[in-house]
């Protein structure tokens, strides 16, 4: 599946095609170490493929592999520059080749391209040996061809760097020889190429020079004191020459390795051996310690299976006598759980749409394990009550992802918690919260406090009095939860319901336009509408309804008697009434409601207060005790109506009342009643005392106006008229109640008129209601069918009255003339024109 094409010396390229839409692509570089910040080390447009600024508007990102970030990513230009100065020795130490793996992470769409950069060795490191000088000792005896071991020189540095080549100084006994094993170590050696001779020389100062290949060349020099012992012919021996050893990581200090043990078949100091490490680095020693006395070697510092998985070391075991034997110790470490799985994100939206679309991507983010095998293998997760998921992208890249639909209004915000698992023993974990706020789309409407809003006011009220409110509550933010309020166009009574109410737009107060009748609107009906300021918006309706509170703001209004009629209203009371005779029914109403409505009825003022009552509730108005001869024969009442409001309203009727005899006679005469000013209380007292006062005076006065009266008629004439009576147009069903107690309406007016000689008669029609109004002397008197042959004028009207009312039986006395049987007389002249004659 992958193809290499090499590009130049030291770049590689290795691209992978992913069927997943996810393109991985491998490249190459080579750099040599100790290059200056900044160095740099290619450009990765050419090599990817991309132009110019693609990378920035792709958010290109370095990610490296190892701990710490060696190169920068110029994402404008696609410079891969150096970003620190970097050591191979200390980076890889003598593993070759030198690789350190970063990855270049593209966006829209995800592409993922390996960097694997090799780090070139420069010979910045001289051979070193591990001492100064070295010390031999060796029998005189020692064969020729002896290999007496050395101590090789350690230069760090790799290949054609390191060491090469050594030299030794001239002499005639010694010559150096170099070995190599299997793998490439070189190994010295001494060979005795002469014979030895304590006695001649005893001790030899040789030198020894270390040469690499690097240019320019670098050495390293150590001095061997060789020291001419006496015979010691055993060399020290060891049972196997390699030892095996696993060691767990992280092992504590002072943890057993191994023990090596060498034998020495000599006696005595040539017998006693010592151990030591021979061509071991000097950052093995550091980390293992040998016993020089026992050959045990345990732990001294941690031992990190990520920096180095196994070690190898040289042990050599010298006698007394200077002689040594070689075993090699393999230590293999076993790798431990000991590190936690890292989170690193990439990308991530903090703020996301409540209405965006499923597994859309919130966030990026790769998960890195230091450990190896299962322990460095992860598994990530979320919780699973969150509306996100998880899904793998590749190359232990992850996706966080929304799996189910968001809502602000339950939850605006969430801390998404990203747990790593190893699936090493025992497990480690890490975690990463991400911070997502859900920012607000208009998706609910306005919902109003009630389904409907009862208001009430009282009538008669104030423009732009405050009724009521209503309130809404959108669940939305900012613009979408702004309410507007406004009334839906209604009608009531033909008129808009705008013409009464109005509502504030803002806080929903609904304020009363014109004052309000209840009895012309009890109350209304509005549809408010909520919308609020999203986009769309969105509304709500809800109904308020308004009644109107009943004030007493009517007086009651008279139906019977009229208030405004012109002809006072007269009723007519048999002489021979008992008590509690219903004269007549007082009938009025009220345009108020409730309480306000209820009437109560009262006499204010009465000719005789005495002798009439009035039902409170009712208006009957009845006699409280029989009539007498001295009654007046015309009664005034003035009547109040009272309602039972706060404050209660009056209204006045004034009803006069007309007392007759023989009023059961089927036909009676019309008596014509003028308009009379009305009487104080005061008034009718001042008469009462003046009458029992002067009685004398009285009867004497009559007969003077008696005598008078026949002189006028004699010179001048009477003429008796009676004035047709006068009846309202219209009225009301409730003024007559005969089954209550009210008169009878069913009789016949017969009226003659004369001119002194009661030669000349006129029968009117009979009238549905006998009710005698005084007519307005501006006022024409017309016939109802037969008419009246003249005018009646003022003067003509003040002359006098005479009427008689006659039964519709046949006359009881012979002849074809008006007989009247009972006559009532009544001028409306003050003064001795008071007097009336009856014949």
């Amino acid at each position: 599946m992958e193809s290499c094409l090499k590009n130049s010396p030291g770049l590689y390229l290795l691209i992978l095609v992913s069927v997943s839409r996810v393109m991985c692509i491998s490249i190459h570089y080579s750099v040599p170490e100790e290059k200056k910040t900044g160095f740099l080390v290619a450009n990765v447009l050419k090599d990817l493929k991309l132009g110019n600024g693609e990378l920035s508007v792709r958010r290109a990102q370095l990610v490296s592999k190892s701990s710490k970030q060696y190169f920068h990513l110029d994402t404008l230009s696609g410079n891969l520059l150096i970003k620190d100065k970097i050591d191979r020795e200390a980076l890889c130490g003598q593993t070759e080749p030198c690789l350190l793996l970063s990855e270049i992470v593209l966006e829209d769409p995800l592409e993922f391209y390996s960097i694997e950069i090799r780090i070139d060795d420069v010979n910045d490191n001289a051979p070193r040996f591990s001492k100064d000088e070295f010390a031999l000792e060796i029998p005189e005896n020692v064969p020729i061809n002896t290999l007496l071991p050395l101590e090789s020189a350690q230069d760090i540095d790799l290949g054609k760097n390191s060491v090469q080549n050594y030299t030794l100084s001239p002499n005639e006994h010694f010559q150096l020889e170099v070995e190599r094993d299997n793998s490439q170590h070189k190994y010295l050696h001494l060979r005795l190429v002469n014979s030895l001779d304590r006695e001649e020389q005893e001790e030899f100062v040789l030198t020894l020079t270390a040469v690499d290949g690097g240019v320019p060349k670098k050495t390293g020099i150590v001095k061997i004191n060789v020291s001419i012992l006496d015979i010691n012919d055993n060399f020290p021996q060891f049972p196997q020459t390699e030892y095996k050893v696993i060691l767990k990581e992280n092992s504590p200090q002072g943890t057993l390795v191994s023990r090596v043990k060498a034998v020495d078949m000599d006696f005595g100091s040539n017998a006693k051996i010592t151990y030591s490490f021979h061509q071991v680095s000097e950052k093995t020693q550091n980390l293992f310690r040998l016993n020089k006395d026992t050959g045990v070697i345990t732990v001294w510092e941690e031992i990190d299976y990520e920096k180095e998985c196994s070690y190898d070391m040289n042990i050599k075991a010298t006698d007394g006598g200077g002689l040594s034997g070689l075993c090699k110790v393999l230590v293999q470490v076993e790798d431990m759980n000991d590190n936690v799985p890292e989170i690193s994100v990439l990308s991530l939206k903090n703020i996301i749409r409540e209405d965006s679309a499923l597994n859309s991507v919130v966030a990026l983010f790769s998960v890195t394990d230091r450990d190896s095998g299962d322990n460095g293998k992860s598994i990530c997760s979320v919780d699973m009550n969150l509306p996100f998921a998880l899904t793998m992208a590749m190359n232990n890249y992850h996706q966080l992802v929304i799996q189910s639909p968001l809502d602000r209004e339950k939850i605006p915000e969430y801390n998404v918690t990203i747990t790593a698992m190893d699936r090493g023993s025992p497990r480690l974990t890490s975690s990463r919260i991400i911070h997502v706020q859900i920012s607000d789309v208009n998706d609910n409407s306005p919902a109003f406090d009630k389904t409907l809003f009862e208001m009430k006011i009282r009538e008669n009220n104030i423009p732009g009095l405050l009724i009521g409110s209503v309130h809404a509550m959108d669940l939305d933010t900012e613009q979408n939860a702004k309410l507007t309020y406004s009334l839906l166009p209604e009608k009531i009574h033909d008129d808009f319901v705008a013409s009464y109410i109005s509502i504030n737009t803002e806080t929903g107060n609904i304020y009363a336009l014109k004052s309000l009748d209840y009895e012309l609107i009890k109350d209304l009906k509005a549809t408010v509408r909520a919308s609020d300021g999203g986009i769309p918006p969105l509304s709500s309706d809800v109904t308020v309804h308004v009644t109107v509170i009943d004030e007493n703001d009517n007086a009651p209004f008279f139906l019977y008697p009229l208030q405004n009629s012109t002809f006072a209203c007269n009723e007519l009371l048999p002489k021979m009434a008992e008590t509690d005779y219903l004269v007549t029914k007082v009938v009025a109403v009220d345009g108020d409601s409730g309480q306000n409505s209820w009437l109560s009825y009262e006499i204010l003022k009465a000719t005789d207060p005495g002798l009439f009552s009035i039902g409170a509730q009712n208006g009957e108005v009845k006699t409280r005790r029989p009539l007498t001869e001295r009654d007046a024969s015309k009664q005034r009442l003035v009547i109040a109506v009272r309602d039972n409001g706060v404050p209660p309203q009056t209204s006045t009727a004034m009803l006069n009342i007309l007392l007759v005899d023989g009023f059961s006679d089927p036909y009676l005469k019309v008596v014509d009643v003028r308009h009379q000013d009305p009487e104080d209380d005061g008034t009718l007292t001042m008469y009462l005392v003046i009458c029992l006062a002067s009685v004398s005076f009285v009867f004497l006065l009559c007969i003077v106006s008696f005598v008078g009266l026949k002189m006028c008629k004699k010179d001048h004439g009477s003429s008796f008229i009676v004035a047709p009576p006068h009846f309202p147009p219209v009225i009301p069903e409730n003024c007559t109640d005969s089954q209550s107690g009210s008169l009878s309406r069913n009789y016949q007016y017969d009226v003659c008129l004369t001119n002194g000689t009661l030669s000349s008669e006129f029968r009117f029609l009979r009238p549905l209601i006998p009710v005698l109004s005084v007519p307005d002397p501006n006022i024409l008197v017309s016939s109802g069918s037969q008419g009246i042959p003249e005018l009646l004028d003022n003067k003509q009207s003040s002359d006098g009255v005479q009427a008689s009312l006659t039964e519709d039986a046949a006359p009881r006395s012979g002849g074809p003339g008006c007989t009247v049987n009972q006559a009532i007389g009544a001028n409306a002249n003050s003064g001795q024109n008071d007097w009336l004659s009856y014949q």
